[in-house]
């Protein structure tokens, strides 16, 4: 990997983190949080498994991180597609704080779901 893709790498690896301690984020991915810590310093690269939860993490598919790191273009996913991926990776607190946003704005909605036809 060169230079330029490594300094990628890092910085897709701690947006994947986010805010989250190196050792919290290694205990999610299933590895030491030397692991994290020497992967965020460059000296050494994620397996490919890693390199694939470490996509989903930041929003990413496993496809769309080996181009980013290759420099070529990635496709642009829809927002729909980049919220439910964040979903799927989100602590279960945080996707049950979205939840009841969700039902409440279900609740609020004065309109039928899916442009349903209401029976007179």
């Amino acid at each position: 990997m060169d230079t330029k893709s490594r300094q990628k790498l890092i910085e897709i690896i701690k947006l994947a983190r986010g805010s989250m301690s190196q050792r919290a984020f290694g205990k999610q991915l299933g590895v030491s949080s030397t692991s994290v810590q020497m992967w965020e310093n460059g000296v050494k690269t994620p397996d490919t498994a890693n390199l694939g939860r470490i996509a989903a993490q930041a929003g990413y598919t496993l496809e769309e991180l080996l181009l980013c790191l290759e420099g070529k273009p990635v496709p642009e996913a829809s927002d729909l597609n980049v919220i439910l991926r964040q979903i799927n990776n989100m602590p279960l607190s945080e996707v049950a704080i979205i939840a009841q946003a969700a039902v409440a704005r279900f609740a609020a909605s004065t309109q039928p779901v899916n442009n349903e036809v209401k029976a007179s």
